[in-house]
């Protein structure tokens, strides 16, 4: 059996850590942008626009179902509710920062919100109503990120690692939201 070959310890594991330090000073002005970032910054923005819309009007949506819940089985539920408007708020938060990073201006304006939103707002007006409507966003974002991660890939990692983050979340408020119909219906049997 051979033996790995020994690296030596004065060798950075880099080949040119000389030409990384020169191209690490051009450019500067670009901040964490680099040639290794690939993803066309236009697009990306744009993705992440899109993306942070669609955060705010999941805010939006669970807000108003806190607040509309009602019924026997509503203090629990609309706690959930604003548990994810809370969780929704900071995916956006992150999302702005990304855009910022890559030289972009977050899109706030309400102007347009549910045109670059890839969920609905849907008020829905019973309880099970908006716990579906709830669930019908999380997996729409759940498709349109998976997406997105596609896109990012190796071009831009920083923006994939952030959307599987935020895609992961996304699949438990889905699982949390599927919980919640169940336990309605299998409540409501019982009555």
């Amino acid at each position: 059996m051979g033996t790995a070959p020994s690296r030596d310890p004065k060798k950075p594991f880099l080949s040119d850590i000389q030409e990384i330090r020169r191209r690490a000073r051009q450019h500067i002005e670009q901040g964490a942008v680099t040639a290794n970032n690939t993803a066309d910054l236009t697009t990306s923005i744009r993705v992440l626009n899109e993306a942070l819309a669609t955060e705010i009007v999941c805010v939006l949506r669970y807000k108003r179902h806190h607040y509309m819940a009602n019924g026997i089985h509503a203090q629990s539920v609309a706690a959930e509710f604003l548990e994810h408007a809370h969780e929704e708020q900071g995916h956006a938060d992150r999302i702005a920062e990304r855009i910022i990073q890559l030289n972009g201006a977050p899109d706030f304006s309400p102007d347009g919100l549910l045109m670059r939103s890839h969920s609905e707002y849907v008020e829905g007006q019973t309880l099970t109503d908006m716990i579906r409507e709830d669930l019908v966003a999380e997996r729409i974002a759940i498709d349109s990120y998976t997406e997105m991660i596609r896109y990012f890939a190796d071009k831009d990692p920083t923006s994939r690692r952030l959307m599987e983050e935020i895609l992961a979340n996304e699949e438990e408020h889905a699982e949390d939201m599927r919980t919640l119909i169940e336990r309605l219906g299998a409540q409501s049997d019982q009555i």
